[in-house]
């Protein structure tokens, strides 16, 4: 392990936490109405119809088409992004890859995957999908609507994941049953949120995914997203029960398709034990696995290494089956 032992943090990103303890990491029950309220939004959002819009892109890749492209989504938002196709190769499944709370501002052209239409989404209010007045900035972006369920816009950067699902089997109607997902951080979160209750989504990999564990998320020092939240806290302490519908950990206990969540012992951003509630709570099978980082949005000794085998891993996960 090559856990970071100087940072420049006010705080300790570990916690005080090992692996053990970060491993008996148990999420938190459900509030009343959870299930009804996600799986009320998810009808609303799969009834839209995407009418995406296909570009060609200024980007060129020897191993990818890119296309830039733009569809609808709940509330008549447009959302842009880029659809990556096989030069030379059939689709035969489809991914949909989310993003960090940094936005997107070109496609990874290095995923380990095959005869597979990706498509690069940027959720609503950022990037490609900036949608004034939503603020573009994560402290302000996290804040937008929150204290209202139905229309926080989390909520609605969910229903753009399962919009752009929509889009693929739009476009390519044979890879149904053959469609992935992928997100960090940020997007990490908005996975766990959404897979569950999308049984289009046959598989998924998370990476030092947020939201979860609401409560522990609300108190743990951090230069994250969840900062802003807090601070908005001291004036709004009634926050924590309008979050409790949108815990990623909480979503991620009903998930029932093959998940490889990436959990780092390490991390300024997303505090590991919130991370961990989420890999913990994805129910246990040999289609699942935790993946250990030794930290997450910050640079340390082995990174690479471990990338590369995380890498290896996802490449083997996502083959078509």
């Amino acid at each position: 392990m090559s856990i970071p032992t100087t940072h420049p943090f006010a705080f300790d990103p570990t916690y005080g936490m090992k692996l053990g303890q970060l491993l008996a990491i148990v999420p938190p029950e459900a509030p009343p109405g959870f299930d009804d309220f996600w799986k009320k939004r998810y009808r609303r959002a799969i009834a839209i119809d995407p009418g995406p819009v296909l570009t060609r892109s200024r980007l060129h890749h020897p191993t990818w088409q890119v296309l830039d492209i733009v569809y609808t989504s709940t509330d008549g938002l447009r959302i842009g992004g880029w659809l990556l196709l096989p030069h030379d190769r059939p689709v035969r499944r489809g991914l949909v890859v989310g993003h960090g709370y940094g936005g997107r501002e070109v496609p990874e052209f290095d995923l380990p995957v095959e005869e597979t239409a990706i498509l690069f989404l940027c959720s609503r209010g950022m990037s490609l999908s900036a949608h004034p007045p939503i603020p573009p900035d994560a402290p302000g972006h996290v804040l937008y609507d929150i204290d209202k369920p139905d229309d926080y816009v989390i909520g609605g950067c969910v229903d753009d994941v399962w919009l752009g699902v929509s889009t693929l089997l739009a476009l390519y109607p044979w890879i149904a049953g053959r469609i992935g997902y992928i997100g960090a951080s940020f997007g990490g979160g908005l996975g766990a949120l959404a897979i569950p209750f999308d049984e289009r989504i046959d598989r998924g990999h998370l990476i030092v995914p947020t939201f979860g564990d609401r409560k522990q998320w609300l108190s743990l020092p951090t230069v994250g997203s969840a900062d802003s939240v807090q601070t908005y806290q001291k004036t709004h302490p009634d926050v924590l029960e309008h979050l409790r519908l949108y815990d990623a950990a909480t979503a991620a206990t009903r998930i029932m398709v093959p998940m490889l969540v990436a959990a780092a012992l390490f991390d300024p951003a997303v505090a590991p034990p919130c991370q961990f509630a989420v890999a913990n709570a994805v129910p246990a099978s040999k289609d699942n696995e935790i993946f250990v980082l030794d930290a997450g949005h910050f640079d340390y000794p082995g990174m690479m290494e471990q990338n590369y085998a995380l890498r290896e891993k996802l490449r083997a996960f996502m083959r078509l089956l």
